[in-house]
């Protein structure tokens, strides 16, 4: 097991729930309404797991390995696209699903999610994989999983400063422990 690999797989599943969501007949409100709601909740919970477990340890690997400016921008870009993301699935809300506006504001959402999965891909998660150990990999792949089992039903979307986030992550990675159940002093 490896974070890079769930991180993926989740990117995997949020490309196929857009995917369906285009396959639904418009007329079919209901269940637009349900498939959107569960991908909805699944962006949000997979952005705050990412936040909570795997952008604090890129940014200590990134300090371990003498590159924390690059690790602080993928952080900071990261972080700037879960708030867009936020964003953009506050804005499908205000729209009937099946509307014109409600797929317009879905597709903003789909655009927003697929830009920044795409950057992550090339940047965040390569570099990770070149940088932290299997072992390391792994635990933070149990710490993942069992964050988005917990939070299945959701989490209250927050947007966050970007600068803050990681001025916050390097201050608890100085402290010597990330904070994550089991990984503390990792």
């Amino acid at each position: 097991m490896d974070i890079t690999e769930l991180i993926l797989d989740d990117h995997h599943e949020q490309r196929r729930r857009f995917a369906i969501l285009e396959q639904i007949d418009r007329a079919d409100t209901s269940a637009l309404a349900d498939i959107w709601a569960r991908l909805a909740t699944f962006l949000e919970v997979h952005a705050a797991a990412e936040e909570e477990i795997f952008y604090p340890e890129l940014l200590r690997i990134g300090q371990l390995a003498g590159r924390l400016g690059t690790s602080e921008a993928e952080t900071r870009d990261a972080i700037h696209d879960h708030n867009d993301i936020r964003d953009a699935i506050a804005a499908v809300a205000g729209h009937e699903p099946g509307s014109d506006e409600w797929y317009a504001a879905v597709a903003a959402a789909n655009l927003a999610n697929s830009d920044h999965m795409a950057e992550e891909e090339r940047e965040g998660l390569t570099d990770f994989r070149r940088e932290a150990a299997l072992a390391l990999r792994h635990d933070l792949a149990a710490a993942f999983a069992a964050y988005e089992a917990r939070n299945f039903a959701g989490v209250r979307p927050v947007d966050r400063d970007p600068q803050a986030y990681v001025r916050q992550a390097e201050r608890t990675i100085s402290s010597g422990s990330l904070g994550i159940g089991s990984l503390k002093g990792i």
